[in-house]
C-alpha cells in the first residue's frame, strides 16, 4: 500500500494513493469515498521523534572518498523539523556556499522498539520511501561536526509515499537525477550495513519510535546543488522524490 499524509477540507489524513485517487484512512473523511491527488495538500509524511542517519554505508562510496570502511556504523541525527515532502522547496541557506544531494533509502518505523534483533528488524518497520540528505558541505567542514550542516529547515525531503508493502531490499536502484542528468547511481546490494541491521544497531543505543525514520546511507556521486535545481531521487519500487532548490 502506498500512504501518503494529506490536507483536506481543515483535516490532516494517512490516504491509501491510487494512481490519481487517494482514499482516506480517516473515518470520518471515508463518506468522500475517493478525493483526486490534485485536490490535496500534501503534507510530511511523519512526524518522528528523530531522525538517524548513516555516514558511510556504500562500500562504493567509501571508496570514491578513499576511506576504509567502518568498523560499526557511524551515525548523526537530523532534527524533525528538517522534512519536507515532495514538491516543496530545498531552501538554500544563505549561510551556505556549498550545499550537497544526497539521495537515500528510508526506513520508517512502525512501533515502539530497544534492542531488536536482525531477525525481528521487519516486524518494526512500517515501510519505505525516498529520502534527500541535503547537506551545507562547507559547513560540516567548518564545524567538525554534522549538526548545523545537516539540520537546517527543508533539508530532509521525504516521500512521495510510504511503501508498506516492500520487505525485499537486498538488491534496488537508488538513483539522484538533478536537472534530468543523473548524478548518483547504486544499489542496496552495495551497502555495508543492510536496513534490518541498522534498525538492530539504533535500538542498541535508543529506543525507536512510532514515525521515526532512518537514512540508510547515500551511493557514490554526491555533489553540489543551486538555487534553481529540480533534484530527483528514485528508487527501484519506491517511486520518485522531486524538490526544486530555491534562495532563502
Amino acid at each position: 500500500m502506498k500512504l501518503i499524509r494529506a490536507f483536506y477540507k481543515d483535516r490532516a489524513f494517512y490516504g491509501a494513493l491510487s494512481t490519481q485517487e487517494v482514499y482516506p484512512l480517516d473515518k470520518e473523511l471515508r463518506s468522500h469515498g475517493s478525493i483526486p491527488l490534485k485536490e490535496l495538500q500534501l503534507l510530511p509524511l511523519v512526524s518522528p521523534t528523530k531522525i538517524i542517519c548513516v555516514g558511510l554505508n556504500y562500500k562504493s562510496h567509501a571508496m570514491e572518498l578513499n576511506m576504509e570502511i567502518p568498523d560499526e556504523p557511524v551515525i548523526f541525527l537530523k532534527p524533525p523539523s528538517s522534512i519536507i515532502s515532495t514538491g516543496e522547496n530545498i531552501v538554500y541557506p544563505k549561510m551556505s556556499k556549498c550545499v550537497h544531494y544526497e539521495g537515500e533509502l528510508a526506513v520508517i518505523i512502525g512501533k515502539q522498539g530497544k534492542d531488536i534483533s536482525v531477525k525481528d528488524a521487519p516486524d518494526y518497520i512500517f515501510g519505505f520511501s525516498c529520502a534527500n540528505d541535503v547537506t551545507a558541505r562547507d559547513l560540516q567542514k567548518k564545524d567538525g561536526q554534522w549538526t548545523r550542516a545537516k539540520s537546517f529547515d527543508t533539508f530532509c525531503p521525504l516521500g512521495p509515499w510510504i511503501e508498506t508493502d516492500f520487505r525485499e531490499m537486498d538488491d534496488l536502484s537508488v538513483k539522484t537525477i538533478v536537472n534530468g542528468e543523473v548524478k548518483q547511481e547504486g544499489r542496496t546490494s552495495d551497502m555495508i550495513v543492510t536496513p534490518y541491521e541498522l534498525v538492530s544497531f539504533i535500538s542498541s543505543i535508543m529506543t525507536l519510535m512510532p514515525g521515526d525514520v532512518i537514512l540508510t546511507g547515500t551511493p557514490p556521486g554526491v555533489g553540489e546543488l543551486k538555487p534553481g535545481d529540480e533534484v530527483h531521487v528514485e528508487i527501484e519500487g519506491l517511486g520518485t522524490l522531486i524538490n526544486k532548490v530555491v534562495e532563502e
